[in-house]
């Protein structure tokens, strides 16, 4: 591994009718916070619920309230729905917000379109370079910037190879609707030469098509599943039939371990969002500005494994894995 696994641990909704969160409009000083005084409203644009997302969302709430700033949340969800994703961005623009957050790509296109002249900051964004969200890491350029989860592929292949020793044909099922996605698959099937691994793709357009992708790879020895919001959404479809036809699945995100899938070594998504609320903090109380602050990327990496997924699915983690991963 590019990393030993000493290092990384240690280092490392609904279509458009919105429910709508009261929301007042720019700083009040009259109410006390433990910060020194602040108050600010954000909107927050979530593209979907499923574990990652709602825990980066958490996480980044979580910064506020650990700093003793008090702020008034706009929480929307789109549902997966990327018109209720730009119908959100269109309401807060309009809105009199001091900052607003994009939970995932698609969420933080929206966003992008319309958000122009107050900070917007993104989490659970892959490759906000290929998105179009900023001009590079170091210099996003504008008034956007935030936080990628790109997770380590490389190594997450390598741990495929180790609990699946054999495996030759790896499955992705990803929404060709996804920039974040289709940057993973072209890291997969650069990643794999090395490794002995062929890739076999198959996309879906809906959460309901996700079985049938599952059943198109054919004869998989395993199947790998990157950050992909519409697939992780739907990930009970996906390993129902991973299940019966005993094909180990192993995960980009410790949210899809939960769900089902055997083992990953991923990305802390609330950390992930703590890290983004920080940015946030710095940017209102400090006055930093978005156009010179870099894209953060997830500071730590854990192995989480699935030991009941595991013998569903028909293979057994090695005990060196068990040893140093948190279990689910």
């Amino acid at each position: 591994m590019a990393f030993s696994r000493a290092t990384i641990l240690t280092g490392l909704v609904a279509t458009s009718a919105l429910v709508l969160a009261g929301c007042t409009g720019g700083s009040d000083d009259d109410t006390a916070g433990g910060g020194g005084g602040e108050s600010y409203a954000i909107g927050i644009n979530q593209l979907v619920q499923h574990p990652a997302l709602d825990a980066a969302t958490a996480g980044f709430k979580e910064a506020f309230s650990e700093a003793g700033v008090e702020v008034e949340f706009n929480e929307q969800n789109a549902n997966g729905e990327q018109a209720t994703a730009l119908t959100i961005a269109q309401q807060f623009a309009a809105d009199d917000l001091d900052l607003t957050l994009a939970v995932a790509t698609p969420a933080a296109q929206a966003m992008a379109q319309n958000i122009i002249n107050i900070p917007l900051l993104f989490t659970a964004v892959t490759d906000p370079v290929s998105a179009e969200l900023v001009d590079s890491m170091e210099e996003p350029g504008a008034n956007v910037t935030g936080t990628s989860d790109a997770a380590p592929i490389d190594e997450q292949l390598e741990l495929l190879k180790e609990i699946v020793p054999d495996a030759e044909r790896v499955g992705i099922v990803y929404a060709s609707g996804e920039v974040n996605s289709q940057v993973q698959v072209d890291q997969a099937e650069e990643s794999a030469g090395p490794l002995d691994l062929e890739i076999v793709t198959q996309t879906v357009t809906s959460v309901n098509e996700i079985q049938q992708a599952v059943e198109a790879l054919g004869d998989v020895d395993a199947i790998y599943v990157p950050t992909d919001n519409m697939v992780v959404s739907g990930i009970a479809a996906l390993v129902q039939v991973a299940e019966a036809k005993q094909i180990p699945v192993i995960a980009a995100e410790e949210g899809t371990v939960e769900g089902g899938a055997v083992a990953t070594l991923g990305i802390d998504y609330t950390e992930l969002g703590r890290q983004t609320g920080e940015m946030a903090l710095r940017i209102l109380r400090d006055g930093e500005d978005p156009a010179t602050m870099p894209v953060e990327t997830a500071a730590e990496f854990t192995y989480v494994v699935n030991e009941d997924a595991a013998e569903r699915q028909g293979v057994t983690i090695p005990e060196d894995i068990l040893a140093e991963a948190e279990k689910k």
